[in-house]
């Protein structure tokens, strides 16, 4: 079992290694060309049209799942465990809608 973990870490070092150096090579100051930008819409544009199905699918399911848990908050009675449950659905649906709808604004602020 040791072994396994240190064979997983030093391939993910390796890995990690691996890609510093490809990232060292590359030049950022130089100037993209229009080309260059409309070739990358190009790819861009099926990627985002996933990305928007995903987002709008994942908010769908996080609406079900906000009033299966409010549901089950509501006939909980008087037993914790199952409010603590429901209270917990709650927030990490939240969390999860929050990182689906934040994610672009949070690459946008990073590239641009």
């Amino acid at each position: 079992m040791k072994t396994k973990n240190f064979c997983i870490l030093g391939l993910i070092l390796f890995f990690a290694l691996v890609l510093a150096q490809v990232a060292a090579a590359v030049d950022f100051d130089e100037d993209i060309s229009d080309e260059d930008k409309d070739a990358f819409d190009e790819i861009l544009e099926p990627v985002m049209k996933i990305y928007n199905l995903v987002k709008y699918a994942a908010t769908i399911l996080a609406v079900v799942v906000l009033l299966f848990a409010g549901v089950s908050y509501m006939i909980s009675g008087s037993n914790p465990g199952k409010r603590e449950n429901a209270k917990n659905m709650v927030a990490y649906v939240v969390i999860g809608l929050i990182v689906i709808w934040a994610a672009p604004l949070v690459v946008n602020f990073i590239v641009g």
